[in-house]
């Protein structure tokens, strides 16, 4: 599907629910997609998964949001102007339904890749109309119902009921296609009545009964008629070939060159053409009365315009068809062919055919199939159907890859300025896409950029800020400080990496490398949340276990850090440099401080007391207070017992060092 589609769901999913219930979708479905170009072609399935992540966000039921996701589409593509190409169409309701396949044909100007499914309008009452639908794609049929529903509301000023009266090969909640239990294709079918009032309508339709008028008028020869639409077809009950055009069938004969030219009259429609819309109709008498609204589009079967049907226009016996009976268009069409046989015969030998490389003849180029597009009309006068129909041309190059040229198109009408036109609308879309897709390239690698830097910019937020406390803050709480009943602080100092009465600049740069070294490998011992880093100041560092995240076990996390750290410090064999460490635990009070460099600061004497367990140390131990001791010593750590120190602030106090954890 074209990313308009997908530009409509995001855009209304945030204007109804909240960028946040789209942020949640887009996690449900996994969508890595920012947001949608309009002319990039994106899976099927999103529309589908995007419903039923909606639904299972906001409740609703999954119709339901298939349904607003057809309804946004609608109010969507009227930023792009075509709501005026609806408002165009007719002044009823019903115009509109006639024209949907017209429509869609009309947007492969636009966009090229489009795979239109196939509406007709089948019936019509005083209470509404039954509408046809088929598609490769299923899950689709309540999408419908919300683009029908809208535009009737929107630009008719309807109120009407939709619903599926049949359903086959339909599933809903997929697009991947539906499921096939045959080696044939199969397509999904959906008949929806739509009820609306329809009475006025019904009343002001045109030419449903003949004028009296009518019936005198003189019959008009069947081969002017084939003169002035050369592309029209003449079937019978039986759906074979009574007349034709005379370009249509000097069209065929050049896509099937290998073929007796005389064998197009007489023969089934269908075994020289393919229906590709209507998709899988049945082609009867009596379904092809009954689809006289509905626009036809007939595809031509050719055998191959290659070097082995030539090879059979040369060795056909033209001069047998000389005595045949042939109508003027079946003998100008045997006329090119004997033309072309005669080109052929004069390149036979044309050195400019030679490969250089091969020295082998080069193959001629392949036309492309030529598709005609056009309405069913019954002649009561011939008792017969007219395909009356024109090719479906959309620029210059797609006519020359058809094998026609300008003047071989309807001299009435506006098909040859049409074809004028479209190629230089063409080139000029071609211009405003490629600014288009480069614009949204730009904006997508700066979405892109903008989410790099918003990570980098929370990653070194996170690094001064907790999180859960930079979340609180960005919620625009003031409160952000907090208790805690009972936390371990740990103070970690490294010695003898400068001395501070020295004046060398060599001295001062290598401390501050073995200083980061230091640092660096502590940071990694780091396990959050167990551990959180809180500062460093000069040559210390300064760490707290139960806080912010609240941890019983804090006075355990912090001694089992503490002798990691002792250990990697030691393994990096640094000449002279040696650290201590100190740890009391106790409450504190935390709390973000600053506004230019905010950090997350802890406050109390228990704070106090553990730097003076670092300060009063001894290189490579970790000195504890007497109720951390306490309470790593129950948990089955080894600590011994230093005796009385004297503490600033505190007087004399009891120690103990820690020596090793508990035995595994």
């Amino acid at each position: 599907m074209y990313g308009m589609l997908y530009e409509s769901v995001q855009h209304y999913v945030q204007k109804e629910y909240g960028k946040e219930v789209w942020s949640k979708v887009c996690h449900i479905v996994d969508c890595k997609h920012n947001s949608f170009k309009t002319h990039q072609i994106y899976p099927d399935k999103l529309m589908p998964d995007f419903a039923a992540a909606l639904s299972a966000v906001t409740g609703q039921s999954f119709d339901f949001c298939m349904n607003f996701f057809g309804k946004c589409f609608v109010r969507f593509f009227s930023n792009f102007g075509y709501d005026k190409m609806i408002r165009s169409t007719g002044r009823y309701f019903c115009d509109f339904l006639q024209s949907i396949d017209n429509i869609h044909l009309i947007m492969r100007f636009t966009y090229p890749k489009m795979k239109s499914p196939s509406m007709q309008l089948t019936s019509m009452d005083d209470n509404g109309a039954v509408i046809l639908y088929r598609s490769g794609r299923t899950g689709m049929s309540k999408y419908l119902i919300g683009q029908m529903t809208e535009v009737a509301s929107e630009f008719y000023g309807l109120q009407i009921k939709a619903y599926v009266i049949e359903s086959q090969n339909d599933i809903s909640g997929g697009t991947a296609g539906p499921i096939k239990l045959t080696d044939g294709p199969l397509t999904v079918i959906v008949k929806y009545r739509l009820d609306f009032d329809n009475r006025e309508y019904m009343a002001k339709r045109v030419n449903t009964e003949a004028h009296p008028s009518q019936y005198r008028m003189p019959q008009v020869n069947l081969n002017v008629f084939l003169d002035l639409f050369p592309f029209t077809i003449v079937l019978n009950h039986d759906m074979k070939i009574t007349h034709a055009g005379e370009k249509v069938v000097e069209t065929w004969i050049m896509h099937n060159p290998g073929v007796n030219p005389k064998s197009f009259i007489g023969t089934y429609v269908m075994d020289l053409f393919h229906c590709r819309r209507p998709k899988d109709t049945t082609i009867t008498w009596d379904t092809l009365i009954q689809m006289r609204a509905v626009l036809f589009e007939f595809e031509l079967i050719r055998t191959g315009h290659n070097r082995a049907a030539y090879e059979a226009v040369l060795n056909m016996d033209l001069e047998n068809y000389d005595d045949m009976v042939l109508n003027e268009a079946q003998t100008t069409a045997l006329q090119k062919t004997k033309d072309l046989a005669e080109k052929l015969e004069e390149e036979s030998g044309d050195e400019r055919e030679i490969d250089p490389a091969t020295g082998e003849r080069r193959s001629s180029d392949g036309v492309r199939s030529i598709l005609l597009k056009g309405q069913m009309f019954y002649i009561k006068d011939v008792d017969s159907l007219i395909f009356l129909c024109s090719p479906l041309i959309e620029n210059l190059d797609e006519l020359h890859g058809i094998g026609l040229y300008l003047n071989d198109l309807n001299p009435h009408g506006l098909s040859r300025e049409l074809v004028m036109a479209g190629w230089q609308h063409c080139s000029k879309l071609e211009m405003l896409f490629e600014k288009e897709e480069e614009r949204s390239d730009e904006l997508e690698k700066s979405l892109e950029l903008a989410d790099l830097w918003k990570r980098q910019g929370d990653e070194l937020l996170y690094s001064m800020i907790p999180r859960p406390i930079a979340e609180r803050m960005r919620l625009g709480r003031e409160h952000v400080c907090q208790s805690f009943e009972e936390v371990s602080v740990i103070f970690i100092e490294v010695m003898n990496i400068y001395d501070s009465g020295s004046n060398n600049v060599q001295e001062a740069m290598q401390a501050v490398n073995t200083l980061n070294q230091v640092f660096s490998a502590i940071d990694e011992e780091i396990i959050s949340p167990f551990v959180y880093k809180v500062e460093t100041v000069g040559m210390v560092y300064m760490a707290v276990s139960g806080a912010p995240d609240i941890n019983p076990l804090h006075a355990e996390h912090a001694c089992d850090m503490a002798l990691r750290v002792m250990k990697r410090i030691k393994s990096h064999n640094l000449p002279d440099v040696a650290i201590r460490v100190g740890i009391n635990s106790g409450p504190v009070v935390a709390g973000v401080v600053g506004m230019k460099v905010p950090r997350y600061c802890l406050f109390g004497d228990t704070v106090n007391t553990a730097s003076r367990m670092e300060s009063s140390g001894d290189p490579w131990k970790v000195q504890l207070s007497g109720y951390t001791a306490e309470k790593v010593q129950t948990a089955g750590y080894k600590v011994e017992s230093r005796g009385t120190v004297k503490v600033k602030g505190k007087g004399d106090m009891e120690t103990f060092w820690l020596v090793e954890g508990p035995e595994e």
